[in-house]
């Protein structure tokens, strides 16, 4: 980065996977941190004793806040009443949150902002493989640990930056989507399905705010988006200026053959380490992103055929002939049947499922009959709801009557604990089919490789 005065910064909820990789990254480029969590796990929490920033006791605490900081930053999961907030506060101290951080760090980049329900990790993390490939210099911002990096952040001087932006909200002060904080130049939507009930509570809410997205875009910026979406069609039908560029996508053209993949492009078959029709949109999305960015076409699938899916994104955990075992970070009733479908069609065997409901929309209700037949297509299906993590946020009991009527299936069980899951999968009748975990949490800390090591 350029050589500035070095900064004394305090950055508040350290632990989170981005936020840990933010504080490294600044104390690397020169400036004091300190930070703070009520919760450190690893990674996170060997990558900060590592260099030295982590917080010597855990909690959160008046004293840590300092009139000599110049400044503070906050994580999302940061709450109102914090007591290092709110003495920020008082102190007149500035306060950040990270979206707004890294846009002031990227006000003289070129900023690619990769948005949507679903797709937005894979999608990002195509882009950064393919830039490296080419040894091309650029900074970046993703949500998951992506294979050939270290880290999930990384700001430079680099001429570019490439930013995975969700629509979950900034900060407890920013109650606006993080992807309205980066004013991007070219805006990737991969596709819209109404997620994060527990902030958008109406479908209409959700919508906006991809419509307020659409809106921030330049004249003469780029929105590239899958035009298979209705719900991008409409927006971009109606809310566009006319001076934006619009580039849309689909997927790229495929065929599987003795459970591979192979690309298909100018009559040549390119073979390539993920599958699913899913990903062919995601690499479609991406290959249209790197256009822009100067990636010619036969670049593109030259380098595409090394790239691997990123952590927990249709991760392989087990390999052999006759059973296959897979997990996917999939919560939303789209990814599901998309996930589903793409096993399913890859390797022609029975399939059971285990799907946990985790995130604060599965585990509402009122957000239930959005699952409708999104597990149809499984051969047998678990649903796993954490009795655990119910009382802890408070939530109403969820019936098994509940999930047969809002999901639609017959041919399922429901666990709610471990040892109920572990007893269930272990079940004889499972012994020719293949696996597939999905959730957005760790199944009460289940442990899938100490399972796989049994059978």
């Amino acid at each position: 980065m350029q050589k500035i005065k070095p900064k004394k910064i305090h950055i508040i909820s350290i632990g989170g996977s981005i936020m840990h990789d933010l504080a490294i990254n600044l104390k690397l480029n020169g400036n004091f941190i300190t930070g703070s969590d009520d919760k450190i796990y690893d990674p996170a929490r060997k990558n900060l004793r590592i260099h030295n920033i982590l917080p010597e006791k855990l909690g959160y605490y008046k004293n840590n806040i300092k009139n000599n900081l110049d400044f503070v930053i906050i994580g999302m999961h940061t709450k109102n009443n914090n007591i290092e907030l709110k003495e920020a506060k008082k102190l007149n101290i500035p306060i950040f949150s990270y979206p707004e951080y890294i846009k002031n760090l990227s006000t003289n980049k070129q900023r690619i902002v990769i948005t949507g329900s679903h797709g937005k990790t894979t999608i990002t993390s195509i882009i950064m493989h393919v830039l490296k490939f080419y040894k091309k210099d650029f900074d970046y911002l993703v949500g998951a640990k992506v294979n050939g990096f270290n880290k999930n952040v990384k700001l430079s001087n680099s001429p570019i930056i490439i930013i995975e932006g969700d629509e979950y909200l900034t900060s407890p002060l920013d109650k606006k989507p993080k992807f309205l904080n980066y004013d991007h130049h070219i805006v990737l939507i991969s596709g819209i399905e109404w997620d994060h009930f527990n902030v958008f509570n109406t479908f209409k809410k959700y919508l906006k705010q991809f419509k307020n997205l659409v809106k921030i875009t330049p004249k003469a910026g780029e929105i590239i988006y899958n035009e298979n979406d209705e719900n991008i069609k409409n927006i971009l039908e109606n809310d566009i200026d006319e001076n934006i560029n619009k580039i849309p996508y689909s997927e790229l053209l495929f065929i599987n053959k003795y459970g591979k993949t192979l690309l298909i492009n100018k009559n040549k078959k390119i073979p390539i380490k993920i599958f699913g029709k899913h990903n062919m949109q995601n690499l479609a999305g991406a290959q249209k992103v790197l256009n822009q960015l100067g990636i010619e076409n036969k670049l593109f699938y030259k380098a595409i055929k090394t790239f691997k899916l990123p952590h927990q994104r249709l991760e392989i955990l087990h390999d052999e002939s006759n059973k296959k075992i897979f997990k996917d970070f999939a919560h939303s009733p789209s990814k599901l049947k998309s996930t589903i479908n793409a096993v399913k069609n890859q390797y022609k065997k029975k399939l059971l499922s285990i799907y946990e409901l985790h995130s604060s929309s599965s585990l509402n209700k009122k957000f239930l009959p959005a699952y409708k037949n999104s597990i149809s297509e499984s051969d047998y299906s678990i649903i796993y709801i954490s009795n655990k993590i119910l009382f802890e946020r408070n939530l109403d009991k969820i019936l098994n009557s509940d999930i047969k009527k809002f999901f639609n299936v017959s041919n399922f069980k429901i666990c709610r604990n471990p040892n109920d899951l572990l007893k269930h999968i272990s079940n004889n009748k499972f012994v020719d089919f293949n696996f597939l975990f999905m959730s957005s949490g760790n199944f009460d800390g289940f442990s899938i490789k100490e399972f796989i090591k049994k059978i």
